[in-house]
């Protein structure tokens, strides 16, 4: 009875999964159809999966017509990838600071951090913008990655990290000379990796899927990130669906490479352990 009551709990569940799978894919699966289909097809209906008219010409379009295009993939992964490794350093450093380091307002610039996390970002889009145009970096690169390089949810997800942190390992390495940045670096870093892979997936896709801050700072189409740059094939009276379908399917591509690469360490940062 047991068991018969045990594989028909299996059974629903499996079939929860398979429905939220189909749910998730379906969508996914839809658009990329869609970048192969011409825009008549697509305006006229329908929710065909094989194209009834194959083309390649959205691809062709986006890559070899439009000559932004490969300039917007290039500033979308320039500052993403600085925002991530700049990121990484630290808050990693933040919060080590705060889980290891006894110094005057440790416990202050912990309640900062909490009380920061629950501020919206939206409020701060204001603030950011007139003190980049203060500092003349309106249209940059720079106004765009340096007002994020730090998190404050991974710094307070590091600090819990680096607290459930064996402290023999850092005496070890004190007993062998190194100091505290050598013991940061050389020890702790190292066997950090599940809690930084996830805050890597995490950082990157905020910065690559980052479509307010850009739209707020930026006015040079050749400066545009992807997010922004997809919104220029939508017009007034038409907006070319091939053409952001074929887009999207290429900007999806980094993302699912991130997540593939860091995929073995991303439960283990997620559930903040990582300890041997």
């Amino acid at each position: 009875m047991t068991m018969n009551r045990s594989r028909w709990l299996k059974v629903i569940l499996y079939a929860i999964l398979v429905l939220y799978g189909m749910i998730t894919v379906v969508p996914f699966a839809w658009a990329l159809s869609a970048s192969f289909k011409p825009l008549s097809e697509i305006i006229a209906g329908g929710v065909n999966f094989i194209p009834e008219h194959f083309t390649l010409d959205n691809y062709n379009k986006i890559f070899i017509q439009s000559p932004l295009f490969g300039r917007w993939l290039f500033n979308s992964v320039l500052v993403a990838v600085w925002v991530t490794g700049l990121n990484l350093l630290f808050n990693s450093m933040a919060g080590y600071a705060l889980a290891r380091m006894r110094f005057p307002g440790n416990r202050l610039w912990f309640f900062i951090i909490l009380a920061v996390l629950m501020v919206p970002g939206q409020i701060t889009l204001i603030p950011s913008y007139l003190i980049l145009k203060y500092l003349g970096w309106l249209n940059s690169y720079q106004g765009l990655i340096v007002p994020t390089v730090v998190n404050a949810t991974f710094i307070f997800m590091m600090r819990q990290f680096f607290i459930n942190f064996p402290n023999e390992l850092e005496e070890a390495a004190q007993l062998d000379g190194l100091s505290r940045w050598e013991t940061f670096v050389q020890i702790v870093l190292p066997l950090a990796k599940p809690a930084l892979a996830a805050q890597a997936i995490f950082i990157f896709m905020g910065s690559w899927n980052n479509f307010l801050m850009p739209l707020i700072i930026l006015s040079d189409q050749d400066l545009f990130t992807l997010p922004l740059g997809l919104n220029t094939f939508k017009g007034q009276y038409i907006s070319y669906w091939n053409y952001i379908m074929a887009a999207s399917m290429v900007f999806t591509l980094p993302a699912l490479a991130i997540y593939a690469f860091f995929n073995r360490y991303f439960i283990q940062g997620v559930t903040f352990t990582g300890s041997k």
